[in-house]
């Protein structure tokens, strides 16, 4: 999809001239703007024209809900729509909120209403009063990392790429395969731990694996509770030979748990994570990787279409993940597997 630097060439000017034309802002002329709007038409720029925004109501802001900022998915999210965002000219207005009480002031007290003329909303499975509070405002909404029939979505296939991971393990050998995982009490009730539990049980069930719960400790998705819940898993008998983390963050912190007891990755255990996170690839670990950033490009670009058309269907994507196999996985020898 086209961006704004490609409006740009196309047109002869620069980026910052197209943001301004298309803003509505003075300081172009007639013609420079009339090139600048063919260039965008001639190359489906996902966002109207912004002529008389002030008539229309429109505030140039799009807001973004997320419960986090600070961890690495949220902030790589937010990082793309972002950039997406500031090319268009728009800003971007953070809702963020790790509290219950937040989170009801934002939805039953409509905290947004007439401040953004969109909404991103990233892995925050809302209720249904949440979504019609939101449905209520009459703005385009897209949400990344979960679905629903009357918004735009975009999101990876989680069961899915839990069960490559998995499966990753056990064609390396292994048998006896651990689980870090989120908090089952989770007050957010997100939907990616439980989806890639689900990917993980399915292809130990498929593969006739025995699984013990006691192979099971739960992280947070933090490397620091996760370390912690590591060295509670070293201390259990029976110990796996190899552990799927649910993220790359507790991946990281079972290592660094491993370093701490002696132990080697992945000469003792084997570990794979999940998302794809720059730290990965320094820690030269096996993961399954999401484009995180270019979710939360395209949750820009589909309310900036559905602010150019409001008519248009809102789609719903699931984008692809990949195995990148690195060195803390490894094959087990016929005598490890008891063969």
């Amino acid at each position: 999809m086209a961006g704004i630097k490609e409006v740009a060439e196309e047109a002869g000017v620069s980026t910052a001239t197209v943001s301004r034309a298309l803003r509505g802002l003075q300081h172009v002329n007639d013609a420079t703007r009339a090139k600048i709007i063919a260039a965008a038409e001639k190359l489906d720029y996902p966002l109207t024209p912004v002529r008389g925004n002030a008539a229309q109501g429109r505030t140039n802001s799009v807001g973004v809900v997320a419960p986090y900022i600070s961890r690495w998915y949220f902030s790589q999210v937010i990082n793309g729509a972002e950039q997406a965002l500031r090319e268009a000219g728009l800003d971007l207005l953070l809702y963020n909120f790790s509290a219950m009480k937040g989170r009801e002031r934002l939805f039953q007290h409509q905290l947004l209403k007439g401040r953004v003329d969109a909404l991103i909303v990233i892995s925050l499975p809302p209720t249904e009063e949440e979504f019609d509070s939101m449905l209520s405002l009459g703005i385009p909404i897209a949400l990344v990392g979960m679905e629903h029939p009357e918004c735009a979505s975009i999101k990876i296939d989680d069961v899915g790429g839990a069960r490559t991971a998995t499966q990753h393990l056990v064609n390396q050998g292994h048998k006896k395969i651990g689980l870090m995982s989120g908090h089952p009490d989770d007050p957010f009730n997100f939907s990616v731990p439980q989806d890639r539990r689900k990917g993980f049980m399915s292809v130990l069930a498929e593969n006739g694996l025995e699984w013990l719960p006691s192979r099971e400790v739960h992280g947070d998705f933090t490397m620091n509770t996760a370390s912690r819940a590591m060295d509670d898993l070293l201390a259990r008998p029976n110990r796996p030979t190899a552990i799927f983390c649910e993220s790359d963050e507790m991946a990281m912190g079972a290592m660094q748990a491993l370093r701490r007891h002696g132990l080697k990755t992945p000469d003792d255990i084997s570990i794979v994570g999940f998302d794809g996170h720059e730290m990965a690839e320094f820690s030269e670990l096996t993961t399954i990787e999401q484009p995180v950033q270019l979710m939360g490009e395209m949750a820009a670009w589909s309310i900036m279409e559905r602010l150019r058309k409001p008519n248009v269907v809102a789609p719903s994507l699931v984008l692809p993940t990949t195995l990148v196999v690195r060195s803390t996985t490894r094959r087990l020898t016929s005598a490890e597997q008891g063969l």
